[in-house]
């Protein structure tokens, strides 16, 4: 660890133990990452599932994990009933598909825990139900919370390792900070998803105003928004990025307000800026859809995720908080 990386700990421990955490301290020491030993107490803060007071902590959890095991015994075994099957079944078929080159997501267990997130959350949420995508976003706080548990590499950890307690604890924790992301992006799934449809759109018009060359490239050879930005808004880049590189990203949008929503569009259109040379170098639509559906970051690492957030802050500042006459 460097010195500096020591010192942000510290502030991290010293904020987190307080009587009563700031959370706008937090989420200000957040913003450039949070260091791993204190990021599964910090997103369960970040994201409103534990409380800022200390004293209250143990008893919440103790609640909030025993009131998610009653939604279970609840309304687990309806799945067989005959109005959950499409629901159900469509959770089977995503599940083996949820990052499939992540040894841990293989794992019976750990397919058998998403199983039960994913069909408790679509019971409770009948306005959207179970929408594919939803799937990917328990990952990061699955990982999250189990690295509490683990000091080796999360990714290829035998979950069998683990107590059952720990396991039901991570289990809990993970659908509860999912449910309260989703709470924010709700409308990106109910029917026919006009969250995503106004979102795209939204993409469009940014692009068009940061970038007038890239856009006129789609609009000439045809490429739709939808065709490749769809999924970076349903699956908020989760397939486009390395796991880890989720996970920090995932950092700073706790920290901001609406990150999920608002933020990422900034994210997305500095995204694509990114690969601005590949996409003007491509002449034609197959090209360019390759090219957008297969976005070369396997090697991503912080650094990368780093420049892209700062990128995506200095869009937001310029045409999002900006007086009018940055519009054009």
């Amino acid at each position: 660890m460097t010195v500096r990386e020591k010192t942000r700990l510290e502030k991290f421990r010293q904020l987190l133990s307080s009587h009563n955490t700031d959370l706008d301290e937090l989420r200000k020491c957040s913003w450039p990452g949070v260091p791993r030993e204190v990021r599964p107490i910090t997103w369960r803060l970040l994201s409103g599932y534990l409380p800022a007071n200390t004293e209250r902590r143990k008893l919440t959890l103790q609640r909030k994990r025993e009131e998610y095991f009653g939604f279970i015994e609840q309304y687990y075994d309806s799945r067989n009933e005959e109005h959950h099957q499409d629901t159900y079944r469509q959770i089977h078929i995503d599940i083996p598909r949820t990052n499939p080159l992540i040894p841990l997501f293989q794992q019976p267990l750990v397919q058998e825990i998403f199983e039960r997130i994913l069909f408790i959350w679509a019971i409770r949420h009948p306005a959207s139900g179970y929408v594919q995508g939803i799937n990917d976003l328990v990952t990061p706080f699955f990982v999250v919370f189990l690295s509490e548990h683990v000091e080796e590499d999360v990714e290829n950890f035998d979950v069998t390792n683990l107590s059952q307690d720990v396991l039901r604890s991570i289990e809990a924790d993970s659908f509860w900070c999912m449910s309260k992301l989703l709470d924010g992006i709700q409308d990106n799934y109910t029917f026919a998803q006009p969250g995503i449809q106004k979102k795209v759109k939204a993409l469009e018009e940014l692009v068009s105003r940061i970038d007038e060359q890239v856009h006129n490239h789609f609009r000439r050879y045809e490429v739709e928004y939808l065709q490749f930005a769809f999924r970076w808004m349903n699956n908020l880049l989760m397939r486009e990025l390395p796991l880890r590189c989720t996970i920090r990203l995932w950092d700073t949008y706790q920290s901001e307000p609406e990150g999920f929503s608002h933020f990422h569009l900034y994210v997305c259109a500095a995204f694509l800026i990114k690969w601005r040379k590949e996409i003007l170098d491509e002449e034609d639509f197959q090209g360019l859809l390759m090219l957008l559906q297969n976005l070369p970051t396997i090697h991503w690492g912080n650094e990368e995720i780093g420049l892209l957030l700062a990128e995506a802050y200095r869009l937001k500042y310029m045409f999002a908080d900006a007086p009018n006459h940055y519009r054009r």
